[in-house]
Formats: structure tokens, sequence, C-alpha cells
């Protein structure tokens, strides 16, 4: 696994891993989108395949980003080369750690509520997923700007 800390290609002072986790992470407010333009166009089993494959992928890109960060010696070895004071990096990484969780969290509630009401037929007393999913779709937006953020504080300033 030492490739994982060859240097990176996006020119910064980040691994090789870290660089692939940030283009995910960029990447993800518009796979999502993509989702979300499919149920629009009614087409509703891709977009659930489509929610639930970008889920389990995003699960796996964050098992190995933290496995590359634990083996890299954790945040406090990241924080050492850069001009943000550690109690400043520590808290923007919380605010991102913590929106990541709750958005984890809605992300998977909304599907199991999609499939549990089939919202194609449910009323909208019920559950409201397109409020949900406009709810969800703002926590990945928020995840990867503070994730971004994140990154550009650890290996660019």
């Amino acid at each position: 696994m030492e490739y994982m800390f060859e240097t990176g290609f996006l020119g910064t002072r980040a691994p090789l891993f870290m660089d692939f986790v940030t283009v995910i992470v960029a990447l993800l407010p518009f796979l999502v989108g993509g989702s979300i333009y499919l149920a629009k166009q009614k087409s509703f089993k891709f977009h659930q395949i489509t929610q639930v494959i970008i889920l389990i992928t995003s699960v796996i890109v964050v098992g190995y980003f933290e496995y590359g960060v634990r083996i890299g010696g954790g945040f406090a070895e990241y924080v050492k080369a850069t001009s943000v004071s550690y109690p400043v990096a520590l808290a923007i990484l919380i605010v991102h750690i913590l929106i990541a969780l709750v958005t984890l969290y809605l992300w998977i509630e909304t599907i199991i509520k999609a499939r549990k009401y089939r919202i194609v037929e449910a009323p909208s007393s019920e559950y409201d997923h397109k409020k949900a999913g406009k709810r969800v779709a703002m926590g990945i937006v928020a995840t990867s700007v503070t994730g971004l953020i994140v990154y550009i504080i650890l290996f660019v300033l």
C-alpha cells in the first residue's frame, strides 16, 4: 500500500490517496445531481440504483481515506505542514465530519424510507421524499465543499 503515499496528481503536497479521494468528493454532488435528474425524468428505478451505488461507493472511498489517514500519521501529522493553526484546522475538520455524518444518516434514512413507502404511490403526507432528497443533496454539497476546504487547508496553504 506504499503507492498511496506517492506524490499526488493535483500538484499539491497531498499524497496520491488524498488526491484520489478529493476528486471523488468534488464529483459527488455532480453524481448525485445526475441521479436526481433520473428521478425528474421519471426513471425511478435507475434513480434508486444510482443512489445506492453512489452511497456504497462513497462509504468505500471514505474507508480508503480513513485507512490512508491512519497509517499516514493521522490529522495531527498532516496539519504540521500547513500555515493554518491547529485549532482552526481542527474546528473546520470537526464541522466537516459533523456535516458528513448527519448527511450519511439522512441519506441512508431517505433510501430506506423510499423503499418502505414506495414513494411513487405514497401520499406526500406520509413521507415527502423530495424534501428528504433535497436535504440530503444540500448535505452532500456541504460535505463536498467542507472536504475541499480541509484539503486546501492541509495541502495548499
